[in-house]
Parts: structure tokens; C-alpha cells; sequence
């Protein structure tokens, strides 16, 4: 009988994922990185698994708490910003990190430092790196697209409608010399003033209901179209997404700030 080991499962903005608690590494630590990337595809397959977008392993390090996030496809990522917050809501949910005070969290991207108000949760991304431009494509359709790195890459792309992404079963096409090791693509239209929709394909998971990162790429590459960059003012854009409503804003001393919803919806032990 395969060996059992605890899990939950949980979502910001329905971009889902599952937790593996694994404190002191004794878990899942001595995995080959082959074994791990096995594990993190089983446990995210919709049929056969639980099903997620991504594994969040919840890890002690230096001290505090780190993210070991991949990708469904077991692809290890440098940073997950609806991941990052469903870690912290579970910090919280079990007793690990108290609500009314800061909540830093150590990833491949350095440590983040997340707030909780109620169901919300705010988790400061950092400042982001505007780039030049790169182009995308689907069949049908191409287009010049802003690249902004958030700790991972981002091609944001500004559409008539959203509809023009086509179905996103398959990456869109992208220079792979501006992304050697692949990038997420956002697809963008405006709602109104500082108001976004917009759709992502994930490297290493395919379309997504959400992407925290790729929402704080999308709101930084509006707010530079827009000649809101925040210099006397932090600017804040409401960012839609298939999986709900975020609130992203960029501060005046260049921080990026993430702000949704993160649940616990399932716990169970797992043999996969």
C-alpha cells in the first residue's frame, strides 16, 4: 500500500491548489526531484487526483515558513501570488502565524510579507520590473505585448475582447528568446477607469481561473499605458478574473500589493 500523507486543498479566486504540510521536511523532503515532480502531477490531475492548479508545500526554513510551490505540471515556480495567500490563510486557519500582525513567508522569489483583514488578504509582492516588449499569438490572432517581471515572467497583452485568446488549450506562441524558460500570458481588456478583465495561460498549468502574479503584471503594464505610474499617490486597479475579484496596487515607494480572497475548502490523507 502506497504510504499516506496529510493534504488540503484550497483557492484564491478559484485558482486552486494543494497543500502539503511537511514542517521539518520528513514528508516529501527525500524525494528525487523526478519522484516530486510524479507526485505534484498526480495530486493535481482532475480525474485520477485532487486536482490543482499547483502544489503548495508548506516547509520550515531559516527559521519561518517557506512556499515550495510547482506548477500542476510538477514544474517547480518561482512565486504564486493566489498561492502565497491560501499558504497564509492556512498558517492562520491552523494556529501557526497570528492574524493581527505581519506574516513574511520565504520563496524561490525571497520573502513576502502578507496581511490579514477578515477574508481578505494582502500579500506585498514587491516592486516590479517593467521590461520592453515582446509579441504574443493564438491562431488568428497576434499581438506586441508588455513584458513585466513579477519574480516570474509575464507577456501582457491588451485585446478587443477577451474572446480573441481563443480556447488557450495550448501556449501561446511567445519569443522564446525573451523567455527562455517560458512565460505567463495575459490577455487584457478595459471595464472603465483603473477597471481590467483579463485571462492567463500559466507555464507549466495551462489556462487558468486566476494568477495573482499575472494580475499585478496586468495592473502594472494598464497603470504605464495609462501614465499612472504612482508618484504622488499609490494607484489602485480592480483586476477581474474568471475565478472572481482582485484589488491590486502599486505604491509610491514601487511595491506591488496583491489583495483577495484565500479559502480552505478540503483536508484528507492521500496514498498518491
Amino acid at each position: 500500500m502506497p504510504e499516506r500523507y496529510p493534504f488540503l486543498k484550497g483557492h484564491g479566486t478559484e485558482n486552486d491548489f494543494v497543500l502539503l504540510p511537511d514542517p521539518d521536511g520528513s514528508v516529501h523532503g527525500e524525494l528525487s526531484p523526478q519522484r516530486m515532480a510524479e507526485r505534484v502531477r498526480a495530486l493535481c490531475d482532475r480525474r485520477a487526483g485532487i486536482g490543482g492548479d499547483g502544489v503548495l508545500r508548506v516547509v520550515r526554513r531559516d527559521g519561518g515558513w517557506f512556499m515550495d510551490y510547482r506548477n500542476s505540471d510538477g514544474s517547480v515556480s518561482e512565486m504564486c501570488g493566489n498561492g502565497i495567500r491560501v499558504f497564509a490563510r492556512y498558517l492562520v486557519d491552523e494556529g501557526l502565524a497570528d492574524p493581527s500582525a505581519p506574516i513574511p513567508v520565504g520563496t524561490r522569489d525571497g520573502v513576502k510579507v502578507l496581511t490579514v483583514d477578515g477574508d481578505l488578504i494582502t500579500a506585498d509582492m514587491g516592486a516590479p520590473r517593467v521590461l520592453g516588449e515582446s509579441k504574443v499569438a493564438v491562431p488568428g490572432h497576434a499581438w506586441v505585448a508588455r513584458h513585466v517581471d513579477m519574480g516570474n515572467p509575464h507577456a501582457v497583452a491588451f485585446v478587443e475582447s477577451l474572446d480573441d485568446a481563443g480556447t488557450l488549450l495550448d501556449a501561446p506562441d511567445h519569443d522564446e528568446t525573451t523567455y527562455p524558460h517560458g512565460v505567463n500570458v495575459e490577455f487584457v481588456v478595459r471595464r472603465g477607469d483603473r477597471h481590467v478583465a483579463m485571462r492567463v495561460h500559466e507555464r507549466g498549468s495551462g489556462e487558468t481561473r486566476s494568477c495573482g502574479t499575472g494580475a499585478c503584471a496586468v495592473m502594472v503594464a494598464a497603470a504605464v499605458a495609462d501614465g499612472a505610474r504612482p508618484t504622488d499617490a499609490d494607484v489602485a486597479y480592480r483586476v477581474d478574473v474568471p475565478g472572481g475579484t482582485l484589488t491590486v496596487t502599486w505604491t509610491t515607494d514601487d511595491r506591488v500589493l496583491l489583495t483577495g480572497p484565500a479559502v480552505i475548502v478540503a483536508r484528507g490523507t492521500t496514498g498518491l
